[in-house]
């Protein structure tokens, strides 16, 4: 799980060399660029491929986001670039090039172009609300972490046993529960806020090239 409560921080970290915030950075925003991947039906080869090229061109390009928060958008449209590319090699899409720049396109291929970019906003959007969920959760203290937990046990554990577990009263564990989540939503909302408030003005990435593989 990610402790870090920024995406500023990681980015910021990640640029001085931190390998713990890239690793961070690559857990949270996997997801994204392998749903992208699915969304296009790349195999699984064709998958990795595509995300091995992202995160190189992450590596080249961090140094150069407008604002560290337009990384998802970034990584993002750079996901479905790569992906329409895979498709193109192995003759499954038109080769024309063109199909994320809607001015260019015949009538037919706009409305691809148009969908193609909204179905990337909202799986940025579950990305972001995801990351901001862990955050929220990394700010909670160790005692509402806890009694989060073991109320989401599968099977669940009786409120006798959540006492014995956390040694509270079992008659306080619901107003507990409700201040924890509250907490949870609070912090939440503000994660996701600051995740949101630069990434959708630059949802589409510049191209770019892959650095020099060694």
């Amino acid at each position: 799980m990610c402790t870090d409560s920024s995406i500023t921080d990681l980015v910021t970290r990640a640029r001085n060399g931190d390998k713990q915030a890239w690793d961070a950075l690559v857990e949270r925003y996997g997801p994204l660029v392998w749903s992208i991947c699915r969304r296009h039906q790349l195999t699984g080869a064709e998958a990795s491929n595509v995300g091995a090229t992202v995160w190189l061109q992450m590596a080249d390009q961090l140094d150069h986001l407008p604002v560290p928060t337009a990384l998802p958008g970034w990584l993002a449209t750079a996901a479905v670039r790569e992906c329409r590319r895979a498709l193109r090699a192995t003759h499954r899409l038109p080769s024309a090039g063109q199909l994320l720049d809607a001015e260019t396109l015949p009538d037919d291929q706009a409305g691809v172009a148009e969908h193609e970019l909204l179905v990337a906003e909202h799986e940025l959007l579950v990305a972001e609300q995801h990351a901001a969920l862990r955050e929220a959760f990394a700010r909670l203290s160790p005692s509402c972490q806890q009694l989060i937990l073991l109320l989401t046990e599968d099977p669940p554990m009786t409120p006798a046993q959540i006492s014995a577990r956390l040694g509270i009263p079992v008659d306080s564990i619901g107003r507990t529960r409700s201040r924890c989540l509250d907490k949870l939503r609070r912090h939440s909302a503000d994660a996701y806020h600051a995740h949101r408030a630069g990434a959708l003005s630059t949802c589409r990435a510049p191209a770019v090239n892959s650095p020099a593989r060694s």
